[in-house]
């Protein structure tokens, strides 16, 4: 299939499209009015089984749990083409920005949370194509039942896709980081890793969720990234986290943009607190041919000891390298 069929954004809205809309969701079976489904501790809920050609336009899903944390224990996976391991694995809702555990409302073009008092919508707009099959899941990892709503959109095509035609990924690690004895990093190996992968694509952005363990400042970590197999320098080499993020001079504002942001989840001034910051390339993606190691340095010369956790974002051909794995719940709850 060419580029002709991918359609869309204001420009091409009146442009005749080739395919079929369907949705997959939780509306009740019986014509009732219970239209969720109730995910059990250590039950997988499989969202949806799709057969393609097909590309997942929209997610949109709200519900409840009745522990705190609980959406960063839950697991969202998404299997392409019948792949053994999945292309997407992270906590529910990091995947859609609620780092720490905890929403908060925020507009960003390809994510957002819609949070009405205690509840929130979580909305993805990330094209996600695949010629065979999509499967898409949710296991609870905590200890009470989980309530969820949840559509997801996705056009059917006649024609499969060629293979020019890459396969949308996300993954989840965190870190404590490690705080290095130097001034001076001309290596990037001690940095933060945001995302290792191999084969063909782009790196499309990431959310990262910090919550610094000591007083001051723990920006001023340069991002790296290096790309197909590059040593020193890397292709892409900033200045700082508040730079690389589109801010400056550090993140005393919150804000939502298309493509960055600031989200708060508590009220401290002095850096003390949690924060989620975001940097979609939309606009800008950074392509690979082999290879790419998207870094960042904790604190200036990585001299910081924090709580880092990210979502990578990226296309890529298949099969990937599993570059990270989810820790258990007792390792993914947020620092006190």
């Amino acid at each position: 299939m060419t580029e002709k069929y991918f359609l869309g954004g204001l420009k091409d809205l009146f442009l005749q499209r080739n395919y079929k809309m369907k949705r997959e969701s939780s509306w009740d079976r019986t014509g009732g009015n219970r239209d969720f489904r109730i995910i059990k501790p250590g039950e997988t809920l499989i969202l949806a089984d799709l057969d393609g050609p097909a590309i997942i336009k929209h997610m949109w899903f709200t519900g409840s749990g009745r522990e705190l944390y609980w959406l960063r224990k839950l697991i969202f996976k998404i299997y392409w083409d019948n792949e053994k391991n999945p292309s997407v694995e992270t906590p529910f809702g990091d995947f859609f920005g609620a780092g720490h555990g905890i929403a908060r409302h925020f507009i960003s073009l390809p994510l957002n949370i819609i949070c009405s008092g205690n509840l929130s919508a979580f909305n993805s707009y990330f094209p996600m194509p695949f010629n065979k099959n999509a499967r898409l899941e949710i296991t609870n990892e905590g200890e009470r039942d989980v309530t969820l709503y949840y559509h997801i959109d996705y056009a059917v095509y006649e024609e499969e896709f060629d293979k020019k035609v890459l396969r949308f990924h996300a993954k989840w690690r965190r870190e404590i980081t490690k705080p290095e004895q130097t001034d001076i990093n001309l290596t990037g190996e001690k940095n933060y890793l945001i995302l290792y992968a191999e084969g063909q694509g782009h790196y499309v952005g990431t959310i990262v969720s910090l919550k610094s363990r000591k007083p001051g400042w723990w920006g001023e970590g340069d991002d790296m990234i290096f790309v197909d197999g590059e040593k020193w320098p890397p292709s892409i080499h900033g200045t700082g986290t508040e730079d690389y993020f589109l801010a400056s001079y550090g993140f005393r504002q919150e804000y939502n943009a298309p493509f960055h942001g600031v989200i708060r989840t508590d009220d401290t001034v002095d850096w003390s607190g949690r924060y989620v910051i975001y940097r979609f390339h939309i606009e800008d993606p950074i392509p690979f041919r082999k290879q790419i190691k998207v870094t960042i340095e904790h604190g200036h010369a990585n001299d910081r000891n924090d709580d880092w956790s990210s979502i990578a974002y990226w296309y890529q051909t298949e099969p990937h390298k599993e570059f990270t794995k989810i820790p258990p719940v007792s390792d993914r709850l947020p620092l006190i």
